[in-house]
């Protein structure tokens, strides 16, 4: 590198220092536009001494440079570079970009999906991808020397998490491993574990934000300020040296909107208004979707992403921009985004266009508006996406699926909401996903800062939204947990011994382990404590511990009683009240309306207890429960009366009341009950021997009792800690060592000679890599789907993938015989496998779901998008074009892995290579291309 006229000496040096110690890093930083940063220069020299690095940074602060790198080093060795991603749009973005730098010949594509040069030096892939080639041990792994693991914090994921950890376990000792992730709070534990089962690995953690980030609201109109931060921040929060404090005036005008729309609790008419007929100001309205991208536009604050969280409503957003005439393009714009999208959608049947909606999207990315959501048909969101880093779209309302490591960024992110469905329950935002959310905001190189703004809505406080921008406590969670698939694998490459040690090796034994560590102090803290009480009450008459025992199960035993006596009180109440009858007269005994009663209507319910209406002798006209009567109810006389009874007139209810006070009925004698405490042989024996210790006759004895109920707390809160340290302590080992017992029994796995080994049916079972897995080889190994058809295998074979969005109500629709029957026995597999999981306490594998066998079956059939798509629209179930597309690929990758592990000369395994062909079409073929 030449020095710059500008450059300091000390720069000077360090420049030439760079250049005579480490060549590759000199020789790579040539070929960039700019100048590394601090923490990735630092990271780079980490990687060329020979170390693996774990580079923690903001989104948008340039990790990506260190992967980048990382493929520099490898091909300057002549060794290979894996570069692997969570999902196949980030490894697509990916091998788009490293194509452009080293030529098609040398980088390579593995997603599942597609295959590309696979034995190229630089091999882009998703994650699981190469987790399956380490089981397999492929060829394909030779000469590895790096892997490039982006957005490693993934392995926090609750579904695919383990895939990371399996990964960075299994991966030979040679192979340097470069780590990036989001900012998290725990950088230096998952750095430490890294460094327990990797070897030396360099920790570089940079929370800087490349491009400054203002936090705004929008209220009631008017754009303000979040945070009132020091001058010369520029806005950066992170900057601010934790002087930052809430803006008084955002808070004023907060309160100011919210009381204009708050309801008015004021007295009620019957007609549930207030005095003056208003339940308060007017229902507040949400600023319509083209007023906020107007102000945005105004403001200079575009391009913009606004996170809606529902797939209808980004949708209906883009409808409502259209429909207020937005245009954001220039002609010249408009004629570039036509060009792009004739390049991009050229293969797309022209059928299917209307079903598609293709003309609606057209026109809106026209005017520079889009939707992004997992809904989308993938060349629909590639358009997207493409359209938005040019600069072409101006405004996508998008679910959170674009935060997750696509490169669109913007000038602003919008925020509608602070609440998000999360698949079984609306819940709040977390400081890591609202961080993760506005972190799209500021292009680096682009802005000179960026924002995000949070739309208010009632209910919404100004307080809550700074600490979401301000709380930096993001910590990972490892979700990793062996399954069957694992299990199989793991005994079949290391044996059961060591497989069992690599999972004590994993970062979720490891994070388990150190919250024993913490547990274990506090046992230990509280053992002592235990003593000090013990000290405190000991009594000189005898062993006071051992009476505060008998003491407190005296308690235990009375509290039961009680308990049991009050729940069998209540089932006599009520049966006595079933018994009565109209005319019965009945005392109330205790309450407002103790005294006489006389039943008007019994109020019997099948459903429920009965609850008599009755008119007292002062008048009261009212239904009585079983909560009136602590004993059961007896009748104490009777009043003939007529069929009907007006309990609505006084007359009608001071005649009743005065015929009740002259029947000469008196109220029965309520002398004490004996209690069943009395009487309980346990509880006498307790109370004698309590009464017959020699502690009982000690003058301190409450003041030793006081002490002696703080210890048996203290022993009792001890105890639950000691069981949670054994339940953690090897808790994957055990984990894993029920699953083996369960695959022996099923004959997945044999002992020999003391040593286990994995049977032919168990060797199925590690190559079949879905979350049903067991399911689907036990389906294979039973034969219940031989002898179906290609497009009845697809639809069978679709339960085991598909799974129904929030709580789906529509009944599955199937193809009636042979489809059918096949669902069925799938099903009995199922319930059988159920039985065995819950027998040895493990998770359960999920009910197979038929909602998607009934459209899958048609496509394959060779019906045509539209009909697959009205008829599924028509039946009630909500599934788009994108969803159709997603869940066929899906059935497509299980169908690939049977035809793999039976072999196409066996009848379900060519049949499986057959509705592969038959689903690979139209709109499904462009998405696997």
């Amino acid at each position: 590198m030449a020095q710059r006229p500008d450059r300091s000496p000390a720069e000077a040096f360090t420049a030439a220092k760079t250049r005579a110690d480490y060549p590759q890093l000199t020789d790579f930083v040539q070929q960039l536009s700019f100048e590394l940063d601090p923490f990735q220069y630092k990271s780079c020299v980490a990687l060329e001494d020979g170390h693996g690095v774990l580079v923690c940074a903001p989104t948008g602060a340039g990790k990506t440079v260190v992967g980048e790198f990382a493929v520099h080093m490898a091909l300057a060795e002549g060794r290979k570079c894996f570069y692997t991603t969570p999902i196949k749009a980030l490894s697509n973005q990916k091998h788009a970009d490293l194509t452009a730098r080293y030529g098609a010949k040398s980088v390579g594509l593995l997603t599942g999906d597609s295959s590309i040069n696979s034995n190229a030096p630089i091999v882009v892939m998703t994650t699981e991808v190469l987790r399956n080639m380490l089981y397999a041990e492929s060829s394909t792994l030779d000469g590895l020397g790096y892997v490039v693991m982006d957005e490693v914090h993934y392995l926090a994921d609750r579904f695919r998490g383990a895939v990371w950890e399996e990964v960075i376990l299994h991966l030979p000792d040679w192979v340097r491993l470069v780590s990036l992730s989001a900012t998290v709070s725990n950088a230096e534990e998952f750095g430490e574990w890294l460094v327990e089962v990797r070897g030396d690995t360099t920790i570089v953690v940079d929370e800087h934000r490349p491009v400054p980030l203002w936090q705004h609201m929008l209220v009631g109109g008017r754009m303000m300020d979040l945070f009132s931060v020091p001058a010369g921040t520029g806005g950066n929060l992170s900057e601010a040296g934790g002087e930052a404090s809430i803006n008084p005036q955002l808070v004023r005008r907060a309160e100011e909107v919210g009381r204009a729309h708050a309801p008015w609790h004021g007295p009620r008419n019957r007609g549930g208004r207030g005095r003056r007929g208003q339940q308060g100001g007017p229902r507040f309205r949400p600023p319509s979707r083209v007023d906020v991208v107007h102000r945005l536009d105004g403001a200079s604050l575009l391009p913009a992403i606004v996170f809606v969280f529902s797939r209808a409503g980004c949708d209906a957003a883009v409808a409502q921009c259209v429909r207020g005439g937005q245009r954001l393009n220039s002609p010249a714009e408009v004629d570039e985004v036509r060009t792009i999208i004739d390049a991009k959608t050229r293969d797309l049947p022209e059928a299917d266009l209307v079903v598609l909606g293709y003309w609606e999207w057209r026109d809106a990315l026209e005017r520079g508006v889009a939707s992004h959501h997992a809904g989308m048909l993938p060349a629909f969101k590639e358009t997207v996406e493409e359209l938005f880093v040019r600069g072409l779209v101006k405004v996508v309302f998008a679910t959170e699926t674009l935060a997750l490591g696509i490169n669109m960024p913007a000038r602003t992110v919008v925020l509608e909401r602070l609440v998000k469905y999360n698949g079984e329950a609306h819940v709040d935002l977390t400081p890591g996903e609202y961080t993760q959310l506005t972190g799209r905001a500021g292009r680096r190189g682009i802005d000179v800062e960026g924002h995000a703004v949070v739309v208010w809505q009632p209910g919404v406080d100004p307080k809550q939204v700074a600490g979401l921008a301000s709380t930096r406590t993001y910590p990972l969670r490892s979700s990793f947990r062996p399954g069957y698939n694992m299990a199989v694998n793991l005994v079949d490459r290391l044996g059961a011994r060591q497989a069992r040690e690599i999972l004590e090796q994993s970062f979720a034994q490891f994070q388990a382990d150190r919250s024993v560590v913490g547990l274990s102090r506090k046992v230990e803290r509280n053992r002592e404590g235990l003593a000090g009480y013990a000290k405190s009450m000991h009594c000189h008459l005898g062993d006071f511990t051992e009476y505060a025992e008998l003491r407190r199960q005296v308690s235990v035993r009375e509290k039961t009683l009680s308990r049991r006596n009050k729940s069998d009180r209540r089932i006599e109440a009520a049966a006595s009240l079933e018994r009565l009858r109209k005319g019965d007269v009945i005392a109330v005994p205790a309450g407002r309306r103790s005294g006489l009663a006389l039943v008007i209507d019994p109020g019997l319910d099948p459903m429920a207890d009965p609850r008599p209406f009755v008119v007292t002798e002062d008048r009261w006209a009212g239904r009585l429960s079983v909560a009136d009567f602590p004993s059961p109810v007896e009748v104490l006389g009777k009043i003939k009366l007529p069929k009907q009874v007006d309990v609505r007139s006084p007359r009608s209810r001071r005649d009743l009341a005065s015929t009740l006070r002259n029947t000469g009925i008196e109220l029965p004698d309520r002398r004490r009950r004996r209690s069943s405490a009395d009487e309980d042989p346990e509880l006498v024996t307790l109370r004698r021997a309590m009464r017959a210790h020699p502690c009982h006759g000690c003058a301190d004895r409450e003041d030793h009792a006081r002490w002696g109920e703080r210890y048996h707390r203290l022993l009792a809160e001890t105890e639950q800690v000691e069981r949670r340290v054994a339940a953690t302590t090897h808790s994957l080992a055990r984990a894993f060592d029920r699953i083996r017992g369960l695959l022996r029994e099923r004959g997945y796995l044999a002992t020999e000679e003391n040593e286990e080994r994995v049977t032919e049916h168990g060797r199925r079972l590690a190559r079949l890599y879905s979350e049903s897995d067991l399911l689907a080889a036990e389906c294979l190994r039973h034969h219940v789907w031989q002898g179906l058809g290609p497009a009845e295998l697809a639809a069978v074979v679709s339960a085991l993938v598909y799974e129904a969005r929030r709580d789906a109500t529509v009944e599955a629709r199937v193809p009636s015989g042979a489809v059918t029957d096949a669902l069925a026995e799938t099903a009995k597999l199922w319930a059988d496998i159920e039985d065995d999981e819950r027998r040895h306490k493990l998770e359960r594998t999920r009910q197979p779901d038929a909602g998607f066998a009934w459209p899958v079956y048609r496509w394959a059939r060779g019906e045509t998008l539209e009909k697959v798509l009205t008829a599924a629209e028509s039946a009630g179930q909500e599934l788009s074009a994108g969803d159709f597309v997603r869940w066929c690929r899906q059935v497509i990758d299980l169908l690939d892995q049977i035809r793999d592990v039976l072999g196409p000369q066996d009848p379900t395994g060519a049949a499986a290579e057959k509705a592969v062909t038959a689903i690979r079409r139209g709109v499904v073929a462009l998405a696997v291309a």
